[in-house]
């Protein structure tokens, strides 16, 4: 199986990432130069509010808007010193049960250094946690804890046995933490030793300076996309780095000298006509994957719709009608759309609550193969997910981490006609409220004469279908209406203006 990593970043203004296997789109990454991610900053904030009825505190952090910071990601060294200890043992949390209340452990304009773990979106602000973890290529590191782990997507466990072996056998601080990354795999002491050497090195800086510098203040700073996606996803079973700019194919070059030198040869610079996407024919499923509706192979289709609060995905049969039983055809389907939409959910970094809608399936053992495809199908992901039983109904529901907004929200921005909903309102339904605010402007004397600014479309309609009501309202109520159609007034959007006899502005509410 051939893998390759292709990196395009010829348009300043976008960064995009992907892995392709075998010619099909893997993974996908995209940054905008004009979006800035704060994920896997660390800061020194100050507490600006605490609110005991949601064991939370808001905390600022220096860019403007608070962070959320919940008691859960609450670090025992903030507890009072005769209550709790100022380390935890890797993996092995304290339960919310158990920690102390928040409006106990911090107080307001207390300084305390925090890390970006969710992006903020829509209104929310960024969710923080004072359990700090930076990331090296091999290990993982966790100020203030103890002991050391392994990954669990590392399932081999003679290998895991080694790599734990490995760490105890290294020399390390008692107040810092460790787990071996799925990346570590494989990997010699020297390695893992030479990761823990740079990390070490990386804490002890940003540990003086939040000792130093005062709050709000950044004091580590994530790297970009090019090396992020290097350290987090290039594994040795990629036989290429393809990159179609010739400064980051130097920085990609010198970043691997100094973590993997053995596979600095593997990186090259694209110098074809055409782009690098397009010469790897990933174009369109990248716009598939922009798209609301998704087609499977062999028929039948998937439709994912996002909002604020979950994500809904729903399996449709479409055209596919290969099995003449209803319970094979919608077994066929359903086997089909559980790993597309293991891999939709990765390449549109979709999080929070999920809800996958499949299609009924009277079976149990058809539901329980359905279910262990999906399962499997989700191994591949990097990020954490939690998958619960399938109903009887066909529904699975399950919750992924979102690191970052999903690739719609950073891709697209809300119609101003429509809200964001998909939908605005008939003509004849704004002609309607229209004659609504002209009868509640009736029992105002002082009103004398009524301008309406509307969509063209929505003017047209009251100018004829609405007619003789608006003639029939001026002669009783002695107003007059004046109605302007206008291309800046698109969708829903309207103006009542009503003046008095005067000429003056009077309001309708």
């Amino acid at each position: 199986m051939s893998r390759e990593m292709l990196v395009n970043v010829s348009e300043q203004e976008e960064c995009r990432v992907a892995v392709v296997s075998d010619g099909n789109l893997e993974e996908l990454y995209t940054e905008r130069t004009s979006w800035i991610s704060h994920v896997g900053n660390i800061y020194k904030g100050k507490v600006t509010n605490i609110e005991a009825s949601i064991q939370a505190a808001f905390i600022d952090f220096g860019i403007g808007k608070n962070g959320f910071l919940h008691v859960s990601d609450l670090h025992p060294r903030y507890f009072p010193a005769q209550d709790g200890k100022k380390t935890e043992r890797v993996g092995k949390r304290q339960s919310l049960n158990s920690r102390l209340p928040i409006q106990k452990c911090l107080r307001k304009g207390q300084e305390v250094m925090v890390q970006v773990t969710k992006e903020g979106v829509n209104t929310k602000g960024p969710t923080l946690s004072t359990y700090i973890s930076l990331p090296g290529k091999y290990l993982v590191m966790m100020p203030w804890m103890k002991k050391h782990g392994v990954s669990h997507k590392i399932d081999d466990e003679a290998e895991r046995d080694r790599l734990r072996k490995l760490l105890e056998e290294i020399d390390r601080p008692s107040d810092l933490g460790f787990i071996i990354r799925t990346a570590g795999q494989g990997c010699s002491k020297r390695e893992i030793q030479s990761d823990m050497k740079y990390l070490c090195r990386l804490w002890k800086a940003i540990d003086k300076r939040g000792k130093t510098d005062k709050s709000p203040r950044e004091l580590y700073k994530e790297s970009d996309l090019v090396i992020r996606t290097l350290r987090d996803i290039f594994r040795s079973d990629i036989n290429k780095i393809i990159c179609d700019s010739e400064s980051n194919v130097k920085r990609i070059r010198d970043f691997l000298a100094i973590t993997m030198p053995r596979y600095k040869k593997r990186v090259q610079l694209y110098q074809g006509q055409q782009p690098l996407f397009h010469e790897y024919n990933i174009e369109k499923e990248i716009e598939k994957v922009q798209s609301r509706t998704v087609e499977l192979v062999g028929g039948g289709s998937i439709v994912i719709e996002q909002t604020e609060a979950l994500v809904a995905v729903d399996v449709n049969s479409g055209s596919y009608r290969q099995k003449k039983d209803a319970e094979l055809t919608a077994f066929d389907i359903n086997i089909n759309a559980a790993g597309e939409i293991a891999k939709q959910l990765r390449l549109r970094d979709l999080g929070g609550l999920i809800i996958c809608d499949f299609i009924d399936m009277r079976s149990a053992k058809h539901r329980a193969e359905v279910e262990k495809k999906f399962k499997d199908a989700l191994k591949a992901d990097r990020a954490r997910c939690k998958v619960l039983r399938i109903s009887s109904f066909g529904v699975i529901e399950m919750t992924r981490q979102r690191m970052r907004p999903s690739l719609q929200l950073s891709t697209y921005i809300s119609c101003p006609h429509c809200g964001g909903s998909g939908f605005v309102k008939s003509h004849e339904s704004m002609a309607i409220e229209i004659i609504r605010m002209l009868n509640l402007s009736s029992s105002k004397k002082a009103i004398k004469k009524i301008e309406i600014f509307v969509s063209e479309e929505v003017a047209d309609y009251l100018h004829n279908a609405k007619r003789g009501s608006i003639v029939a309202f001026e002669e009783a109520n002695a107003k007059e209406v004046l109605i302007h159609g206008s291309s800046e007034y698109r969708g829903e959007r309207h103006n009542v203006i009503c003046y008095n006899d005067r000429g003056s502005v009077v309001k309708l509410n």
